[in-house]
């Protein structure tokens, strides 16, 4: 019986990273600040999943492929880019202090 839940426990802990991929996980791997480095990135995905709906989520994973558009955002006079931003950077904050 024993056996049975450890085997079990380290299926789930396998699988578990898979299932935390996100898009901010995806672009952060992918981008050169991060070089591939996976625990940082799923880090910042397990903030973002908590702190960002899907939709920003997309939102913000843009800003690792083209850091521009996070001053554009910023910048801009919309309210909903206002709204966005005011999100993102809590966010940004949340994943900097947890993600250390």
């Amino acid at each position: 019986m024993l056996n049975r839940i450890v085997i079990a426990a380290a299926a789930v802990m396998m699988t578990a990273p898979l299932a935390m991929a996100g898009p901010i996980d995806s672009a952060c791997i992918r981008s050169d600040r991060a070089r591939g480095n996976a625990p940082l990135c799923g880090c910042i995905q397990q903030v973002a999943n908590q702190s960002l709906s899907r939709s920003d989520q997309r939102r913000a994973a843009d800003f690792f492929r083209d850091p521009h558009q996070a001053q554009v955002v910023r910048m801009s006079k919309s309210n909903a880019d206002n709204a966005f931003w005011a999100r993102y950077k809590k966010f940004a904050g949340a994943a900097e202090a947890y993600c250390r």
